[in-house]
């Protein structure tokens, strides 16, 4: 797992021009990670700020943002980044990491958005959907399916993040840490592993930057 630094010395030393909106997207991606480093004994701090490296190594521009729902970005970029992994590094974090936070975190029913909309009294069986995804992610680990664990492990850390970002948990709270804290590693793994592969094929289309910078 690279640091922030060394991620910003192979960025800098990259042999090949970089697109300027990949050079600022990873900027960003980067500075974020250093600022969750150097919050990592607050969970609820550190992990927000990993998603907002994590949002500015995905996110893009939309000229109409309804028309494309955030499951089908997480979609698309994970789609992205297990095509580039030639090395399996996403892999073997997913690997390394299943039997501990990873786990855990698909374990556990506060982290899996159907079970909130059975509480808002949406008619849904969220017992069965949550086993069944919990099923799906063994067989997708064993059947070496980056894109779509991916995907599953990043849909239970965006609730978690919706849950902190909309106020929806106590700053600090007991009653949620073990989502927090998992998430917040999990990040922690990921975030350098998907900036390095960035970097590595920065020359690929990883879209519009969102506000990009304007010169005055």
């Amino acid at each position: 797992m690279k640091s922030p630094k060394k991620l910003k010395e192979k960025l800098k030393s990259h042999p090949e021009v970089i697109p300027e909106s990949s050079s600022i997207r990873l900027h960003r991606a980067i500075s974020w990670y250093k600022a969750a480093k150097a919050q990592e004994t607050d969970p609820d701090i550190s992990f927000i700020t990993y998603w907002i490296a994590f949002n500015a190594c995905y996110g893009t521009t939309e000229i109409n943002p309804l028309e494309k729902k955030e499951r089908d970005r997480f979609a698309h970029f994970t789609n992205q980044l297990s095509a580039i992994d030639k090395q399996d590094m996403l892999y073997n974090i997913l690997w390394d990491k299943f039997s501990g936070p990873i786990r855990i975190l698909i374990d556990n029913k506060f982290a899996f958005k159907p079970f909130w909309e059975a509480q808002k009294g949406k008619e849904i069986d969220w017992e069965k959907a949550f086993l069944n995804e919990k099923q799906k992610a063994f067989k997708l680990l064993n059947g070496r399916n980056v894109s779509e664990l991916l995907q599953i492990v990043i849909q239970r850390l965006y609730v978690v993040r919706n849950q902190l970002v909309h106020g929806g948990a106590t700053y600090k709270s007991s009653v949620n840490r073990a989502q927090v804290k998992d998430a917040q590693r999990i990040l922690s793994y990921l975030i350098p592993a998907i900036i390095e592969l960035m970097i590595e094929n920065s020359d690929l289309d990883w879209g519009d930057i969102s506000y990009p910078v304007i010169e005055e």
